[in-house]
């Protein structure tokens, strides 16, 4: 029995190392499929930050350019609003400058109807 009882001792250190590297093995390999089914995720949630990113860019930049066009149409009726006012502002001195007395009178009349109409 002093036979089994040495071998039994001298294999108690084999099992323990192979009992240890089978956990490191198992670990490791655990390990490993947390770091894949992990960085599997961290992909997946970058691209959909990606797709998102464009897509906000996207909306940005077509925002962008309707308040261009509308910046635009705005510049476009407000110089197309000043030129008839230039017209008409033109057309009421060439109106004066024909007929002084009519004006003078339409103003003293356009006067009175204002005053009457702010007195109420």
């Amino acid at each position: 029995m002093n036979k089994q009882a040495a071998t039994t001792e001298n294999d108690t250190p084999s099992r323990i190392d192979e009992g240890a590297e089978r956990v490191k093995q198992a670990t490791s390999s655990a390990v490993a499929g947390t770091k894949e089914a992990v960085g599997r995720a961290a992909d997946h949630v970058e691209e959909s930050l990606h797709r998102a990113t464009d897509k906000v860019a996207a909306g940005a930049h077509r925002a962008s350019d309707k308040l261009d066009e509308a910046g635009e149409r705005g510049r476009a009726a407000y110089d197309a609003t000043m030129d008839r006012a230039d017209e008409w502002l033109e057309q009421v001195r060439d109106y004066v400058r024909e007929k002084p007395v009519q004006s003078m009178a339409i103003a003293l009349g356009a006067g009175w109807l204002l005053g009457r109409l702010l007195r109420r």
